[in-house]
């Protein structure tokens, strides 16, 4: 499949070109110059011909700043695996010295370039997109990615570098969102799976403002990782940028099959962490906790960790059915031992057991421990079978079901996770009228 990489300095309107081919509100938009910083990927059709947009962040040339540099980076690795270019100026400023010189960097990659005059919004502007004729880049296509006019003109025009393609698949593959508080190493776990740098790092809280997806395989299996913006609390979140990042990131949560949830060994496990995990909870989301920068922890007894997963399962509780690894993307420990327990994750959530195994089973644990009488009624249990719902619910047939007490909901709940290995998988238990 094609892959079409808009770039361009910031402030042209790239992420809006973007989120109109693509037909979904992905890329963050704002008037702030830099609001995108990451590569954006998403699929878009035009005419029955299927092709990968990739949006960039503003490309600086000789900037110095450290994020200007990541960027630079970024827009550099999309250009090189593109097939078509879209270089976005911006009609309403005509050019700039930032445009000559990346026309001039434009100039040494030898793949077709289409020039995009964007915020062409009337026919005034429209005819004064002809200056552009002097970055010798060809002739430019006045647009307006807001309203959408002129697009289908320049698509008609990228569609001829695209391979007839059959209509794409929808995805069934796991989703896998990492998730957690700003600088806690998501951007860097990502990067370290993937082997490349796919999201900049940096030390300043919220370098990730984009929810960013990409395709990985681990052992013949495939996923979808989604890297997020750090999640802080509602009262910290002071600017519009922000506030979308974190939007972005509960949809991305709520999209996902498995949450990793990253905490920092250093911090431990702190309140957002625990309303982030509680979160996925309630979503009804596998989940996976990983303990990053476990290197930097010194005491690293033998016992260490089993005291630190102890004193974790004691804040979580009830939650203490969720698997605790201890990682370190920076010595690259248990890393890859995290992707395979958030595939065995997945796996457990969307399994699905027989009704004469259930019966086996929990019909024993009932005759061993059967649920206590109230107020003189015996509570008799017969029947239990799975209900084909996505994630894990049984239904437990009985003569009183509104007698039925948590702590014997939760016995149930522990005799199923234990009996059928569903660790890391909320499930839900309903008691009906038999």
């Amino acid at each position: 499949m094609a892959v079409v990489a808009i770039v361009g300095r910031p402030n042209v309107g790239k992420s809006t070109l973007f989120n109109r081919l693509v037909e979904q509100r992905k890329a963050i938009t704002h008037d702030e110059s830099g609001t995108t910083r990451d590569r954006h990927y998403g699929h878009a059709t035009w005419n029955g011909k299927h092709f990968i947009v990739v949006d960039t962040g503003g490309y600086v040339p000789n900037g110095r700043h450290v994020f200007e540099q990541a960027i630079r980076q970024q827009a550099a690795i999309s250009m090189q695996e593109a097939q078509v270019i879209l270089f976005i100026v911006d009609a309403q400023v005509g050019i700039t010295s930032l445009d000559q010189d990346m026309a001039n960097v434009l100039r040494m990659v030898r793949k077709p370039i289409l020039l995009v005059a964007n915020k062409a919004d009337n026919a005034t502007i429209d005819l004064m997109v002809h200056e552009f004729y002097k970055l010798g880049m060809g002739n430019p296509y006045a647009i307006s990615s807001a309203s959408g006019m002129g697009t289908g003109d320049l698509l008609d025009k990228v569609v001829e570098y695209c391979a007839t393609d059959a209509p794409a698949a929808p995805m069934s593959v796991p989703k896998i969102a990492i998730i957690g508080r700003p600088n806690v190493g998501k951007s860097s776990l990502l990067n370290v799976l993937v082997g490349q740098p796919r999201s900049i790092v940096a030390p300043t809280a919220g370098t990730t403002r984009d929810t960013i997806d990409t395709p990985y395989t681990l052992y013949n299996k495939h996923c979808i990782l989604t890297d997020t913006a750090g999640l802080r609390k509602k009262h910290s979140i002071r600017e519009h940028i922000e506030f979308y990042s974190v939007m972005r990131s509960l949809r991305a949560l709520q999209a996902a099959d498995v949450c990793l949830v990253i905490i920092d060994a250093e911090k431990g496990l702190e309140r957002q962490d625990m309303n982030l995990i509680a979160l996925a909870h309630r979503y009804k989301k596998g989940i996976v906790i990983l303990v990053n920068k476990w290197d930097l922890i010194t005491k690293h007894t033998p016992n260490e960790a089993d005291r630190y997963r102890k004193e974790m399962y004691k804040k979580l509780a009830p939650l203490d059915y969720i698997p605790i690894l201890f990682v370190s993307t920076v010595k690259k420990q248990r890393i890859y031992q995290a992707m395979e327990k958030a595939l065995e994750v997945y796996a457990h959530r969307n399994q699905r057991v027989t009704t004469a195994q259930l019966n086996k089973v929990m019909l024993q644990a009932i005759e061993r421990y059967a649920p206590p009488a109230v107020r003189g009624k015996y509570i008799k249990i017969k029947y239990v079978t799975q209900l084909p719902m996505r994630t894990p619910v049984f239904a437990f047939f009985c003569n009183h079901p509104q007698y039925i007490r948590p702590a014997y909901k939760g016995y149930l709940e522990k005799q199923l996770r234990t009996h059928f290995d569903l660790h890391g998988v909320p499930i839900q238990l309903v008691f009906r009228q038999k």
